[in-house]
């Protein structure tokens, strides 16, 4: 695998961990009333897109290694 894929690789991975977090942390909605206040999250899609950015980088970093 040349340098720029796996460079290419390497920020994709990146991107989708980043945003996966993000998505994880970050809440959607929220409710106040007062001294009252709620959250709402869904984390279903978090979780996949951390798995799918922790292969990619996976990918990016055994990428150059080749099986004998």
């Amino acid at each position: 695998m040349n340098k720029t894929m796996k460079t290419i690789l390497m920020v994709v991975g990146t991107v989708l961990l980043v945003y996966g977090i993000y998505t994880l942390i970050a809440p959607e909605a929220s409710i106040g009333i007062g001294d009252f206040s709620v959250d709402i999250q869904d984390n279903t899609d978090a979780y996949m897109t951390i798995g799918l950015g922790l292969v990619v980088l996976v990918l990016g970093f055994l990428g150059g290694k080749r099986l004998k």
